[in-house]
């Protein structure tokens, strides 16, 4: 058993690194050296512009307010948002250079004999953006007006999870509608949008399939949240066979929160009771990869 399963993910390796090296050899996507660290070509940039603009185009009546932030979030608000409790293995940390001359030339001597110098550098107030929808939730604080609001925004986002698998980037960009209310409002915005998502991906020609999923929890009490995710359906994903049935990609994520964030930054509805929270989230790249 145990090696019919390393033949299988080592074949599924052998077809990422191809698929990678065919990307490279045509110049849309650029080696740095560093798994899942890639630049991109004009050609790659446009497909990207072109099915953004499809899924806005495709929400315009939602009338969504359009939002960007730089692809950080502060220490304070990463730390509220219980990212570091659920999912430690993707995190970003920024950290700088903030000490004397004398620690100066001590980092020099550190890097110059191949020691670990990373130690003598201290964390800023931010952490790379882990999710589009991470910056909009602290700005929402206090009472959401009638009928709640409709959040549309993009960034570049950070997960920790090196692979040669080009669809699982490093750093990638999400094109997110969050949607923020009353609970039945945000449950009939989630159930429309997975009609609309997967209309679109069949306006765009790509298989698919559209499954209950959670996300990577991490530890022993991951397995317990992930069960919980999966039994609520809080979390589809529109998973694409862009290495072949067995081995699906998931490019599209829908995901109702109830009050998560609402309590965590303090959301309220209308009515004064704690906001509901849902999202959207288009992964960028690997639709253009698909």
């Amino acid at each position: 058993m145990t090696n019919k399963i390393d033949s299988d993910v080592s074949d599924i390796d052998r077809k990422r690194l191809a698929f990678r090296q065919e990307l490279f050899d045509a110049g849309l996507l650029i080696s740095t050296g560093v798994n899942g660290v890639y630049g991109r070509h004009a050609t790659f940039e446009a497909i990207v512009l072109g099915l953004a603009n499809s899924v806005n185009r495709c929400a315009s009546a939602d009338g969504a307010e359009s939002y960007r932030f730089p692809p950080a979030v502060t220490r304070e608000n990463y730390v509220k948002s219980d990212h570091l409790r659920s999912f430690p293995q993707l995190l970003g940390s920024v950290h700088s250079f903030t000490g004397s001359d004398r620690d100066h030339l001590a980092v020099l001597n550190k890097v110059a004999s191949g020691e670990n110098w990373s130690a003598d550098f201290t964390p800023t107030e931010i952490m790379l953006c882990p999710a589009a929808c991470y910056p909009v939730y602290p700005m929402l604080a206090g009472r959401l007006p009638e009928g709640g609001r409709t959040i549309e925004t993009q960034t570049v986002v950070f997960r920790h999870e090196p692979s040669v698998d080009p669809m699982r980037m490093q750093f990638f960009r999400q094109h997110e509608h969050i949607r923020i209310g009353d609970p039945a409002t945000v449950l009939e915005w989630r159930n429309t949008w997975f009609v609309r998502a997967q209309e679109l991906l069949t306006s765009w020609q790509l298989p698919f399939l559209a499954e209950v999923a959670s996300d990577p929890f991490f530890g022993r009490g991951g397995k317990i949240m992930a069960k919980s995710q999966v039994d609520q359906a809080l979390k589809f994903e529109m998973n694409i066979p862009i290495m072949g049935e067995e081995h699906p990609t998931a490019c599209v994520s829908l995901n109702l929160h109830h009050d998560h964030f609402a309590h965590t930054f303090g959301i309220e509805s209308s009515d004064g009771e704690l906001a509901h929270t849902s999202c959207i989230g288009f992964g960028l790249e690997r639709l253009t990869l698909a």
